[in-house]
């Protein structure tokens, strides 16, 4: 030990006698194991971290093989019929008008199956959860339960928010608990704001879900595997239950195939994207080490070749190549810890600022890619291997210094093989440079291409206003009224030209609003005999005009296209093509 102390003393003052070469390398290597520090803090938040709830390990959850979301009849079938698990809880994104007091503000969260809390083992920070017994038929449990993050910031800790009522969306709901910190549902990066029971987020004489079977609303289905049951058996069990739906609801049901997984990180709705674009990341992050490895071994090399004298000399003078040997990688690894120490508290400095970034500041989502205990760990072995790395590719040139060689001559013995090492190094460095330039450049012309991409609207002078009349506690039958006053209203304001409506904005819209498609010689209309599925959007007379789209064919919507009128429509010319075989056949 003392002898390594004296190999780290030496070290440091050779380094501190180099200032230039020192700074350079503890840069180089800063910026490269920070990159892969970053990185690697995503994928392990993202994908890596089990779920934060209790026995994480047996969670699964449950979806179509076509990627269909559940009903809650579907659901309720599932949880009641399946033999693999505990029992099944059910979750679907709320969007709502949350009022507590200062007037209503929109807010998300999680409308839940009343034995949610239960199935995922969550206890409650402050107050009760609601459970399956609460639940009595539709609106039979008007309660709601806030997250720790939202009791915080608007109810100031107040421990005396239990029995409290609010209004969602006009509808009073009393306060029943407070979930516990960093409990946030089964997605990570949704931050919800409150959890209520799915079934008192209906609206009566108007359209009740809990009896709609076709109408899949339902995000995520899950729960615990029984003790003994496999996945494969649990799918097999699911696939049964999926049998039994397509036999008995055909109209309502087209594909009975299950699949599951384990319910974690961004779950297997995004997993399979979110791996591979962290994979590819670590990929380009891997490679800039490695650029940074072959650039520090230029450095050491020539280094090593301007103390080639200083090194003949000490071994003249008897000290062992091992004790030189020694003190070059001493000198490695202090630049190492030191590069990587720089490297990880930059990282650690950008993940915070990441974890508190809100990329779309009218959702709840941000990125929880905060360090942990793994992240510490994969920076100091990625600091050691780079010391080594860059720390051997000297070696073979001072086992091979012939000291009366050198002193009789000079460095100059030795300056063929110096150079053949550098030159294959610089190599290796171009090489990588050359990959990571061409990977930025077609990502960057992707990215250029799709900023340019023409979506069939014209975005220049427009603005996007978003509405949500039902979190203002309009009824459904007096929206439609409610949206004409609105677009009369704004077409006066000086400077519009023109004003339309959307239910859901194009350039974002995810295709949750989907329409079976049938040909007019079906008769049969199940969805298996479907000719397609669209995404379909609700828009007023004027959103074309307000879009700047102009028709190829056909005439616009008017106001007169009601209720009462015939069912309108019009489609684009993929759909067109498809249905009809061209645009003029579908006039």
């Amino acid at each position: 030990m003392g002898i390594f102390v004296q190999d780290l003393r030496f070290a440091f003052r050779m380094l501190r006698k180099s200032p230039s070469f020192t700074v350079a390398a503890i840069l180089t290597l800063a910026v490269a194991i920070g990159a892969n520090a970053v990185v690697f803090g995503a994928l392990n938040a993202l994908v890596l971290r089990p779920l934060n709830v209790p026995h994480a390990e047996s969670m699964y959850e449950l979806g179509r093989a076509n990627g269909q979301n559940e009903s809650y009849p579907s659901y309720l079938d599932l949880r009641d019929r399946n033999r693999s698990f505990e029992s099944l809880a059910a979750e679907a994104f709320d969007q709502v008008g949350l009022d507590t007091g200062q007037g209503p503000a929109l807010s998300w969260g999680y409308s839940t199956s009343g034995n949610y809390f239960d199935v995922l083992g969550i206890q409650p920070y402050l107050g009760r959860l609601f459970h399956a017994a609460d639940e009595h038929g539709a609106n039979s449990a008007p309660y709601v339960v806030l997250s720790y993050a939202y009791w915080h910031t608007h109810f100031d800790d107040d421990r005396r928010v239990a029995g409290r009522v609010v209004q969602l969306n006009k509808h009073p709901f009393t306060i029943i608990g407070v979930t516990p910190p960093g409990f946030v549902g089964i997605l990570v990066g949704f931050s919800p704001d409150f959890f209520v029971p799915i079934v008192s987020q209906q609206e009566p004489g108007e359209h009740n879900l809990l009896n709609a079977r076709g109408n899949h609303w339902i995000d995520f289905v899950l729960g615990h595997l029984k003790p003994g049951v496999t996945p494969a058996q649990a799918t097999a069990d699911l696939n049964s239950i999926g049998a039994y739906l397509v036999r008995n609801y055909p109209k309502e049901e087209t594909d009975g195939s299950f699949g599951i997984g384990h319910a974690g990180g961004f779950g297997d709705i995004f997993n399979g994207a979110v791996k591979a674009f962290l994979a590819g990341l670590m990929l380009l992050a891997g490679l800039i080490l490695l650029a940074a490895c072959a650039n520090l071994g230029s450095l050491f090399t020539a280094r090593a070749a301007e103390r080639s004298r200083e090194v003949a000399l000490r071994l003249a003078l008897g000290s062992s190549r091992q004790r030189i040997l020694r003190g070059l990688f001493s000198e490695a690894l202090l630049v190492s810890l030191a590069g990587g120490g720089l490297g990880l508290w930059g990282s650690v400095m950008l993940m915070r600022w990441l974890s508190a970034w809100h990329p779309f500041p009218e959702f709840p989502i941000h990125v929880p890619v905060s360090p942990d205990a793994h992240v510490y760990g994969v920076a100091l072995l990625l600091a050691l291997v780079s010391g080594l790395l860059f720390g051997a590719i000297p070696v073979r040139q001072v086992l091979r210094t012939d000291p009366y060689e050198i002193i009789k001559s000079g460095a100059r013995s030795t300056r063929g093989r110096q150079i053949g090492v550098r030159d294959l190094l610089l190599g290796l460095q171009i090489a990588l440079c050359a990959v990571l330039v061409t990977s930025s450049l077609v990502a960057l012309r992707g990215l250029l291409r799709s900023l340019h991409t023409h979506l069939g609207i014209e975005p220049q002078n427009a603005m996007l206003v978003s509405t949500d009349l039902a979190t203002a506690g309009y009824r459904h039958s007096e929206i439609p009224g409610m949206q004409k006053r609105m677009t009369d209203a704004t077409a006066t304001i000086p400077g519009v030209t023109a004003v339309g409506l959307v239910g859901e904005d194009p350039p974002l819209h995810m295709g949750w609003q989907r329409a079976n498609v049938f040909t007019d010689r079906t008769s049969d209309f199940r969805p298996s005999n479907a000719a397609a599925v669209a995404i379909s959007y609700n828009i007023s007379p004027e959103y074309f005009q307000a879009a700047g789209t102009g028709l190829l064919l056909g005439r616009n919507f008017t106001w007169h296209d009601g209720q009462n009128a015939p069912r309108v429509a019009i489609v684009n010319q993929v759909f067109a093509r498809k249905i009809f075989g061209s645009p003029a056949q579908s006039i």
